[in-house]
């Protein structure tokens, strides 16, 4: 059985069940799913907890034991194993697929795995888990969704805010997910119940966004300027190498001419951001840029990663981030500055 993270507490409201898988790489989220889980497991008896950590020389005969012996108690026993490298080896495949050949009916067992790739979801010993137990995976909250997730939390804590001060909390808080409970859960500490003052929060929050150059390709790709250039400014002050961003530039500018020309001779767009290896959230962007982009403006921006590409690594003068915000507001429709990467 396969689950949400949002649908974990209906299910175990209704009753726990012997083997839990919790996959991803969202830490708040595996860390609330995984709370969940051993609090369901003590309510239905299972007082005892054994944690068992899968590091080098990590012996998988203690899971298999751990699963056949009874608790100390006389009670159900949690057996929580944790996969830090989501790789069990050879050896830990096969005990994870004997195991899930007969769970032990009395345990409670909590497997927790980082996020996977395709070819780890389809090997035997993850098959086998998934199939006799409940999975969770549990990845980061999308953009978009954020303002939504946001408002939830509050509404627990009986409180409600604006459409503007959702995103205001949204551009804070995005890609930390941890901190982002930190600063709700301190407004429910520093102001009342009901409509929250959107100047009091913007006085109350810090900024703890999180930003990666996956999410500055999404924006760019988009249309998103703000954006763009809100994360550009995020990464610069963290101390990110340019040399990251210019290169995550080049490749959606290589991808989009590529893109562009495959649709030209005929290629559905789907498939051509396909071909062009754009994955995840990054295809429905791709898709977009393709119709607003002008066909006239690729060669010009491939001409700036150049210059970029050589300013990142010493070569030329000028602000390689400044540079860079230029060719970032230009691919995403704005009107670019002028400056040294030959766009205007």
């Amino acid at each position: 059985m396969q689950l949400k993270h949002d649908d974990l507490a209906e299910h175990l409201a209704r009753g726990v069940k012997p083997l839990y898988v919790v996959h991803g790489d969202e830490p708040l989220l595996a860390l609330e799913a995984g709370d969940a889980i051993r609090a369901a497991a003590r309510a239905a008896g299972a007082a005892e907890r054994e944690v068992l950590v899968v590091e080098p020389g990590f012996k998988w005969d203690a899971f298999l034991a751990a699963n056949a012996n009874a608790s100390l108690f006389g009670d159900r026993k949690f057996v929580d194993l944790r996969i830090p490298s989501g790789k069990p080896g050879v050896e830990g495949g096969k005990a994870l697929e004997a195991y899930a050949a007969q769970p032990n009916p009395d345990n409670v067992t909590l497997v927790t795995l980082p996020r996977l790739d395709r070819a780890t979801q389809a090997s035997a010993w993850f098959a086998a888990l998934a199939a006799a137990g409940v999975t969770v995976a549990v990845y980061p909250v999308e953009r978009d969704a954020l303002p939504g997730w946001i408002a939830d939390r509050l509404a627990r804590q009986r409180q409600r805010a604006s459409r503007e001060t959702l995103a205001f909390l949204a551009d804070n808080c995005e890609g930390n997910l941890l901190a982002a409970r930190q600063e709700i859960e301190k407004l429910a500490l520093l102001l009342p119940e009901g409509e929250l003052d959107h100047a009091t929060v913007e006085a109350a929050v810090a900024d703890v966004a999180r930003y990666d150059v996956f999410e500055l390709s999404e924006a760019w790709l988009a249309g998103d300027a703000a954006r763009a250039v809100r994360v550009l400014r995020a990464l610069a002050a963290e101390g990110e190498a340019a040399t990251l961003a210019v290169w995550q530039l080049s490749e959606d500018i290589h991808a989009l001419a590529a893109v562009t020309t495959m649709m030209r001779n005929g290629t559905p767009a789907a498939a051509a951001v396909r071909t062009a290896r754009v994955w995840g959230r990054r295809q429905s962007a791709m898709a977009r840029a393709v119709q607003r982009v002008p066909p006239s403006l690729i060669a010009p921006l491939l001409v700036a990663t150049a210059s970029l590409d050589a300013l990142a690594k010493g070569i030329g003068r000028g602000n390689v981030w400044d540079e860079l915000e230029s060719a970032a507001l230009t691919l995403a429709g704005k009107p670019a500055v002028k400056s040294g990467s030959e766009l205007r």
